[in-house]
């Protein structure tokens, strides 16, 4: 399938960077299920239980901001640097945590690091790929989110098995160590730094050398043509010096509400409450401790199967707007099933309608990691022009970890006080943006006659177009003024 395998293997090593996201969010999983971490942490209250939830989306937050503030001065490469760095810190503490308080500092420093990480990779793969397999490169960031998930809940498994006590939940907790050391030697050794960042530095020659090596699938005058234009580009979207968020919004209405909006629906849909306390969910049915741990392990392997599976078929032929469509619909449907299979089973000896309630669950993961997964992690870092990409990205972290923040906090007492209900409230928000989808996430444009696919085989520069602003072909004079124009005739 890959005409470059160093681009795969470069993609595969920065989605490093979204498998820590998975696996301390999934390990936060296994940990409050295992009696023991409950029994050493003084029987924490439901309250307690989420704040080891939402602290973590909170250093999110905070990690989001710092992307905004600090990435684009760093680098793409030295800022995951930094990321790796403290998410070792973090995880370290929480591996050797004492008490509630010792834990949580480690969830904090652990979600700035991945919140910061996890908003840089998108933008990195989609950066460093071909417009033809950019929905597979760019979908990997989505995958180590999957397969970060799947091994934090297996690992919780199998040391559920372990002597009852504090090795149950800290060996887990310190199994996180060595992929950010992982991570941060393949970018100090063979992962180059992002061409479009390097033009946008002066940089000229190195971006070349370093395209030159991304882009090995192309001749050598295909090479410099590609190169031309995506220089010049960068160049007409430099002069507009835009360095307000208010600016942002002005020149880029439509694609900076996407960017945003795309990143707040994988919250409403609930697959994060979902995912934290499917433990507790699995408990109301009356399932054992143990098998409650190797359901979710098979929970976070539907996960990563179904993104793997889809990633190689779906993107780059299917389209980002009818998989976002496709899933939303989907999401309606089996969270509507879950809401009335528990509320009919869970509090009755009916094992096999237990089992159709299990069912519904473990259908939500595989539409969602096929079908929305694959294209959120990738959607919000096309549709933003190279200047602002960053800050905007970052932005539409800081919008996905605060709306997160409030619904996983509040999941332990919904569930405790309207029970199967809250799957209603996610069913209704889904609702909600099956129509913002459709009528204003874009896929593609007519053009003298022609249907041109959104993202489909088409450059980070030509998706410009899709939004109405203006394209600049390599050696196109750059008249300065002129940047302003295009995005004001309302097309943004």
């Amino acid at each position: 399938m890959f005409e470059d395998r160093f681009a795969l293997i470069v993609g595969i090593t920065a989605s490093i960077g979204t498998f820590l996201y998975g696996f301390d969010t999934g390990i936060a999983t296994t940990t409050i299920a295992h009696p023991s971490w409950r029994a050493y942490m003084g029987n924490p209250t439901n309250g307690i239980t989420g704040a080891v939830v939402s602290t973590y989306i909170a250093g999110e937050a905070i990690g989001a901001v710092f992307q905004i503030l600090i990435a684009d001065r760093l680098g793409r490469k030295r800022f995951m640097q930094l990321c790796c760095i403290l998410v070792t810190i973090g995880c370290i503490v929480q591996a050797a945590a004492q008490s509630i308080p010792m834990f949580l500092v480690g969830r904090i420093l652990a979600g700035i690091a991945v919140g910061a990480i996890s908003g840089t990779v998108p933008i990195y793969l989609s950066e460093i790929s071909s417009p033809k397999t950019r929905g597979f490169i760019g979908g990997l960031g989505g995958v180590g989110l999957s397969s970060g998930t799947m091994t934090a809940n297996w690992v919780g498994y199998a040391c559920g098995y372990a002597p009852y006590g504090a090795i149950q939940w800290r060996l887990p907790l310190a199994m996180q160590l060595p992929w950010g050391i992982i991570l941060f030697i393949g970018l100090s050794t063979y992962m180059p730094d992002s061409p479009r960042q390097l033009v946008q530095k002066g940089r000229v020659d190195e971006a070349k050398h370093v395209f030159a090596r991304i882009r090995s699938d192309l001749e050598s005058e295909e090479v410099q043509r590609e190169f031309g234009i995506m220089h010049a580009q960068i160049e007409y979207e430099m002069q507009r010096k835009i360095l307000t968020f208010g600016e942002m919004f002005k020149l880029y209405r439509r694609r900076v509400a996407v960017c945003i909006a795309v990143q707040i629906l994988t919250c409403v849909t609930g697959v994060n409450v979902i995912q934290y306390y499917q433990t507790t969910l699995y408990k109301s049915l009356g399932i054992e401790a143990q098998t409650i741990l190797a359901l979710a392990a098979v929970w976070g392997t539907c996960a990563f199967v179904s993104n793997v599976i889809a990633i190689n078929y779906l993107p780059d032929r299917w389209g980002r707007r009818k998989m976002l469509l496709a899933g939303l619909s989907c999401v309606i449907v089996t969270e509507i099933y879950c809401a009335v299979m528990q509320r009919e089973f869970q509090y009755t000896n009916n094992r096999v309608g237990k089992a159709f309630a299990v069912v519904g669950i473990f259908v939500f993961v595989i539409c969602y990691y096929a079908l929305i997964n694959s294209v959120t992690w990738l959607y919000g870092a096309e549709v933003v022009p190279m200047s602002i990409r960053s800050r905007m990205v970052g932005l539409s972290a800081v919008a996905h970890y605060v709306v997160n923040v409030g619904i996983t906090q509040a999941g332990p007492t919904a569930f405790a006080n309207i029970h199967e209900n809250y799957y209603y409230v996610f069913a209704a928000c889904c609702a909600c943006y099956l129509v913002i989808v459709y009528m204003f996430f874009p896929e593609s444009e007519s053009r003298q006659g022609q249907v041109l696919v959104y993202a489909n085989g088409k450059t980070l520069e030509e998706i410009a177009a899709s939004f109405g602003d203006k394209v600049i072909e390599a050696g196109e004079p750059i008249v300065a003024g002129e940047s302003y124009s295009a995005v004001e005739k309302g097309h943004m």
